[in-house]
């Protein structure tokens, strides 16, 4: 994606006061009960996780508005036998997804979307504890469930923060995803990023025409990955 400097210098501005609202939020143990409830006993279909921060979450925004249950629209209108469970919640970190994870991978996890790492970025934090949290993540997924696919969710960090530091933070995602066979989404805000009709007054979190715009960025990655899976599913036939 190619962007002015008036384009990043704001999404520089909207996203520092992203991580100050953020850190407004209540705290871990609060947040934590926010997240869905898994039962592994209740439901066999296989789950879609979101795994994210307020972008994920929805916020500002009724729950079947945020982009994850917009997936789950397509993916009924489709006919794929899959259930998204968002596990998203606003400021959240990768550490904090990372003690989150087992947790939720109590549920039969086919394809987790994970969306982590720009509160990191915000919060100015070491980037390699950022990226060995999301491979830790990533890792205790694919033990548990080791047929289940990988979406990383790419994000952008303002130039503020220098140029060695958001280069170097563009990169965790793309070598995440090299590293582990994963799908990329290159950045989950393509589209929406400092476009102000399509975000909420705040100037921070996306509206939900945004949220539409992010769901398509979304499918256009997750879909060939669930087409990919049903092909591996289906019996081979011996002549």
């Amino acid at each position: 994606m190619i962007m002015t400097l008036r384009t990043l210098l704001t999404i520089a501005a909207t996203l520092a006061l992203a991580a100050c609202n953020d850190a407004r939020q209540p705290d871990e143990h609060t947040r934590a009960a926010a997240s869905p409830a898994p039962d592994s006993t209740a439901d066999t279909t296989p789950v879609i996780l979101f795994l994210g921060n307020s972008l994920t979450a929805g916020y500002g925004l009724t729950a079947e508005e945020a982009f994850p249950a917009l997936i789950q629209a397509k993916l009924d209108s489709v006919g794929y036998p899959y259930r998204v469970v968002n596990a998203g919640v606003s400021g959240e970190t990768s550490a904090g997804g990372l003690r989150r994870i087992d947790w939720l991978l109590r549920l039969p996890v086919a394809v987790l979307v994970l969306e982590l790492g720009a509160n990191d970025a915000l919060r100015g934090q070491d980037l390699d504890h950022t990226r060995r949290n999301l491979q830790e993540i990533i890792d205790r997924t694919r033990a548990r469930y080791p047929d289940a696919s990988i979406v990383i969710a790419g994000m952008q960090a303002p130039p503020n923060l220098g140029r060695a530091y958001t280069e170097q933070f563009r990169r965790i995602f793309v070598q995440l995803a090299r590293d582990n066979d994963a799908a990329l989404i290159p950045f989950l805000l393509e589209g929406v990023a400092a476009v102000p009709h399509l975000n909420q007054e705040d100037g921070i979190h996306p509206t939900a025409e945004g949220h539409r715009i992010i769901a398509e960025n979304v499918w256009r990655v997750l879909e060939p990955v669930l087409r990919a899976r049903q092909e591996a599913s289906k019996p081979v036939h011996l002549h």
